[in-house]
């Protein structure tokens, strides 16, 4: 029987943290589904489907993994996916009350999901999307923060020369 898992977020922009995650999440799981999220509440810098192909570009070289959009309880996609477990990352402690809230509520609508959190490599802990768009926002690199085809198209949205 095959081991999936699910590892959904914004992803907004990808970085170098979430596909060191999705690479990492492979060494335990045959087939890790990554779910790009539309959240009504945030305002995305990329939409869902340019976060979507940032993602397959940056493991096309990876069959094991599939990306998908999505809306909705992650738990139905879970289910729809086949997926027995949910991959979360935690960077620091701050995202730990969070994610453990997520955790609970998840396992409370689906008792047969279970969750693992996972920790960055070291070099990447400090990556976030949110630090990669405001480093790209005012010119910074981010070269070596994400995949080469988003560092592009933070380069283009925000209209300032690649280096």
């Amino acid at each position: 029987m095959s081991r999936i898992a699910l590892y959904a977020g914004s992803f907004d922009p990808v970085t170098r943290g979430h596909l060191d995650l999705m690479r990492r999440s492979l060494h335990f799981v045959d087939t890790l589904v990554v779910a790009v999220a539309t959240n009504p509440q945030k305002v995305s810098l990329f939409s869902a489907e340019e976060r979507v192909r940032f993602i397959v570009g940056a493991t096309d070289d990876e069959p094991r993994i599939q990306v998908r959009g999505f809306d909705g309880l992650l738990v139905d996609l879970a289910h729809e996916t086949g997926a027995s477990m949910l991959i979360r990352g935690l960077r620091a402690v701050s995202d730990f009350e969070y994610e453990f809230q997520m955790a609970l509520m998840n396992r409370h609508l689906a008792a047969d999901l279970e969750t693992v959190f996972m920790v960055p490599s070291l070099d990447t802990t400090y990556i976030s999307s949110s630090m990669v768009r405001e480093v790209a926002r005012f010119g910074g690199d981010v070269g070596d923060l994400t995949h080469p085809t988003v560092v592009a198209a933070l380069h283009a949205k925000f209209r300032y020369p690649e280096r």
